[in-house]
């Protein structure tokens, strides 16, 4: 499994994260108007089935379903003037909505909800 942080973004993550025993969740989800959404989360621990990373001290959990959609992935911290947070380049995505919030991911995809 290849998921990478750029440093921008596990510095952010390790600082929102506080407590070296805790991690951060990244998964995908259904969701958003293309079908698939990103989530991340503090995690206390992994889950038994879950695949782990690290990035510096950062602990990283990924389960088992979001694994594939995740692979290749480079997630990055970005800060603008109109928009700041963490930015996913997913080679996996065939298409994104237009919000750059969810994505589909070639027949895979979930049936997507419109944006609100």
């Amino acid at each position: 499994m290849t998921l990478s942080l750029t440093e921008n973004a596990a510095e952010k993550l390790t600082n929102f994260v506080q407590d070296s025993n805790k991690g951060i969740r990244i998964s995908v989800v259904d969701g958003g108007c293309s079908g698939y959404q990103y989530s991340v989360n503090i995690a206390n621990a992994p889950k038994a089935d879950d695949l782990l990373l690290s990035k510096d001290n950062l602990q990283i959990f990924i389960d088992p379903k979001s694994a594939p959609l995740l692979e290749g992935v480079v997630v990055d911290y970005i800060e603008g003037l109109t928009e700041s947070g963490l930015k996913f380049v997913n080679p996996n995505a065939t298409e994104t909505c237009s919000c750059g919030k969810s994505f589909q991911a070639g027949g895979c995809t979930p049936t997507g909800v419109p944006c609100s």
